[in-house]
């Protein structure tokens, strides 16, 4: 954008195909059978390893017996602690975990230390699959084994209290004012306590790393990852190599939701292990081992207090929280963040307290943090309006926030009214009937129930290329990741819409340490920094090209100014005069160009364009965008059916409306919504792992006993957005879905229960036993 000129919103492409529901590019590739996914790579050589796993959770090991195996026809190598080459850096080095980067925190088989059950202790390399199975069963290890401790509720588990969580980046206590005090003096009090069960990721494609040496200082990893940068990152410093020595693909993801978000055990030993043997190694986890080896989200409980008026307006709110850890590390999900900014309350305070347990760590899964926050707030704001016999929607207009309670700062942006409005009309909300348990179909109980959602707009940035052929084509790069939701799709959008051109004369590429670095797909960043990356490229290549005409004594445009100059569908041509212009290809033939190239730099908090005449206009929005609290808003509405004999819930009907800036793709975006919204319900309805008390082993490592909603307990949903415009967060206007999607589900779920049934389930997952074995308010 030129000085002078509006702001980006008038300048960011125009309305094209931007938005519009363009079927996913690589959808083909994806049913012929073309796309491939990292353990797809039939590399010369290729060879395969298994891991063979501790049966114990705490102790040491005493003998790996290795013989029968290595007698194994097709073994080639067993790696174990006494022999896997050394390292440069790991993160069981004082330096090493901020230096690698959580949440890996220890790296197995670096000595006979066993920390929990599933951790690796031998790798067995063979040349089939089949054979390296058999053969790591064959392996026989003796341990002096040590009574574990199984979770934070045990009692030998020694409770910290963490200054800072998540490695440092969050705070573990937050006062703003005097909340106990606010509480003491409070009208209304209340006080409820909501406990979570251990959830598993457990995408359809399994953690997989298929890692080819070329000589002894360069590598080449096809990783399953949502992040390729932060997976070269990480190896590059356990391995002592310079970044650029290090190559990480992902072409294609089966899916992640945060346990493919930071560099695993697993990627590390397949790399050490195609090193020591000279030959590519493939390593696929198993279901079982996905429980153990890829972080989950934590066993924990909280604790939330409120003080409010009469006509229900928070004064006070007080959250605890306690979780399970791993021996080594300090995450846990912060989920007093959004208790602290979704109403409107004068005091606030929060704290955290975890225990060390013998476990694999836990990570980030799914709007962490915000997800379980979310089910305690919206759960304590329903049975506030119960208690006062106000709506459950008017309650949370009456604690409406219009500036970010946790920061005093202006909104960015902020829909939720309008998705409040406009979900209560999509589901009929005015016809509930207020009072629980009096709603019925037949002998079933009928419950509706809404809750609120928000996510934060997370600040990252990143790059893309450009480059635009003469002949009316354009490659588009970005070291992005597709995880399944169509960032292919989106950013060719973004491409065509920025460029001037079809859909079809794009070829958008990511996934590959190669291409310009982007941020990891994950905390709903990639769609905004990566679209906003493109763009900005895309107007290099054009600020480049107008130079080009307006020095080009045979252009129509020779001696315009810059700030004159405008696109229009691949046309350069003058703003208050549209017939004065030419297609660029006309331009780059006449200078004998085959194609031009382009980069930009999209980030968070940078609404303005490349090529501005001066640095300050730029520099001053940015310092404007930084007063602005950014997050994404919306409204879950449920109808669930309980049965009061049996005690099961079946969802329904189900609307959400959220109010996420710009939309890229009303088709993924809304796919978006609705599979977020499944991941909830599972969580709220059925998701629960099971860790054995005594030996902290899981006990239902499977998808046969970890249950998961299939398409016979999900009904057609219906998924809007509000039209939003931020002119704060980026050149695109995008704020991101892929968290919101799932925060509040599971307390419009319970909520809904709750108004069925007048009991109220605080323990996730709500299974039959718990609507049985609870009494009714």
């Amino acid at each position: 954008m030129y000085e002078n000129e509006p702001a980006f919103f008038e300048t960011s492409p125009k309305p094209g195909v931007v938005g519009k529901p363009l079927d996913r590019v690589d959808g083909r590739d994806k049913v012929m059978g073309r796309a491939k996914y990292s353990a797809e790579y039939p590399l010369p050589g290729l060879t395969y390893g298994v891991l063979k796993t501790s049966d114990i959770a705490k102790g040491r090991i005493q003998r790996i017996d290795t013989s029968a195996a290595q007698k194994e026809p097709g073994v080639l190598a067993i790696y174990t602690h006494e022999n896997l080459p050394k390292l440069a850096k790991t993160p069981n080095d004082p330096d090493g975990k901020k230096a690698i980067g959580a949440p890996m925190g220890f790296l197995p088989m670096t000595s006979d230390v066993v920390h929990y059950a599933g951790q690796p202790v031998a790798l067995v390399v063979a040349d089939t699959f089949e054979r390296a199975t058999h053969a790591a069963r064959l392996v026989q290890v003796t341990y002096a084994a040590e009574q574990p401790i199984a979770a934070y509720t045990d009692p030998k588990a020694q409770l910290f209290n963490p200054e800072k969580i998540q490695d440092g980046k969050a705070d573990g206590y937050t006062r703003r004012g005097d909340a106990r005090a606010a509480m003491a003096s409070a009208p209304v009090k209340m006080t409820a306590v909501y406990t979570h069960a251990i959830n598993h990721h457990n995408p359809m494609e399994p953690g997989a790393t298929t890692a080819i040496w070329e000589g002894p200082d360069r590598l080449t990893v096809y990783e399953s990852t949502q992040g390729v940068t932060r997976t070269q990152k990480a190896l590059s410093t356990m391995l002592g190599l310079p970044q650029d020595q290090v190559r990480v693909i992902t072409k294609y993801l089966g899916g992640g939701f945060g346990c493919k978000g930071s560099c695993w055990p697993h990627t590390v030993l397949t790399v050490q292990a195609a090193k020591a043997l000279g030959r590519p190694v493939k390593l696929v986890l198993t279901r079982q081992q996905q429980f153990t080896s890829m972080g989950h989200r934590e066993d924990q409980t909280q604790t939330l207090s409120a003080g409010a008026t009469q006509d229900g307006k928070l004064l006070a709110l007080i959250h605890e929280k306690t979780a399970t850890t791993s021996p080594w590390d300090n995450y846990t999900e912060s989920n007093s963040k959004i208790i602290n900014m979704l109403y409107e309350c004068p005091t606030f305070e929060s704290h955290y307290e975890l225990g060390r347990a013998n476990v694999m760590t836990s990570t980030f899964t799914r709007a962490p943090g915000e997800a379980p926050g979310s089910f305690a707030i919206e759960c304590l704001m329903d049975d506030l309006a119960y208690k006062l016999g106000i709506d459950p929607i008017e309650i949370r207009l009456r604690n409406y926030a219009e500036k970010d309670p946790s920061t005093g700062q202006a909104w960015s942006s902020k829909g939720l009214r309008e998705c409040y409005a406009r979900g209560a009309e999509l589901f009929g909300w005015s016809k509930r009937n207020p009072k629980a348990g009096q709603t019925r179909d037949g002998r079933t109980l009928v419950g509706w129930g809404m809750a609120t959602a928000s996510y934060p707009v997370h600040n990252s940035q990143g790059t893309a290329r450009v480059r635009l052929y003469a002949d009316g084509h354009a490659v588009v790069q970005s070291g992005a990741t597709d995880l399944g939701t169509g960032t292919y799709t989106v950013m060719t959008q973004v491409a065509a819409d920025s460029l001037g051109l079809p859909p079809e004369k794009i070829r958008f590429e990511l996934g590959d340490t190669k291409l310009p670095t982007a941020p990891n797909s994950g905390g709903s960043v990639a769609a905004g920094t990566v679209s906003s990356s493109v763009y900005m490229a895309a107007q290099d290549v054009w600020e480049r090209l107008t130079k080009m005409a307006i020095k080009d004594p045979k252009s129509p445009l020779f001696k315009a100014k810059p700030e004159e100059v405008v696109m229009e569908k691949g046309r350069l041509q003058l703003k208050k005069n549209a017939s004065k212009g030419e297609d660029f290809k006309a331009l780059m033939k006449r200078a004998g160009m085959d194609d031009i190239e382009g980069s930009g730099q999209g980030k968070y908090g940078a609404g303005y364009e490349a090529g501005q005449s001066t640095a300050a206009a730029g520099d001053a929005h940015k310092d404007e965008a930084a007063k602005h609290s950014m997050h994404s808003f919306g409204a879950h509405f449920c109808e669930v059916h309980v049965d009061p004999d049996l005690g099961t819930v079946r969802v329904k009907r189900w609307v959400s409306v959220h109010a996420a800036g710009r939309i890229l793709n009303a088709k993924t975006a809304r796919s978006q919504i609705i599979g977020g919204s499944i991941f909830g319900i599972g969580a709220a309805l059925m998701e629960a792992t099971a860790r054995d008390p005594h030996y902290a082993r899981y006990t239902n490592a499977d998808l046969a006993e970890y249950h998961i909603p299939v398409n016979a307990d999900i009904p057609e949903m219906t998924v809007e957005f509000i039209d939003e415009h931020d002119p704060f967060i980026n050149a695109m206007g995008v704020k991101g879905i892929g968290e919101i999607s799932m925060v509040g589900v599971s307390a419009a779920v319970a909520n809904a229960v709750f108004h069925a049934t007048g009991k109220r389930v605080r323990d996730l997952p709500i299974t039959p036993d718990k609507i049985l074995g609870t009494k009714a308010v």
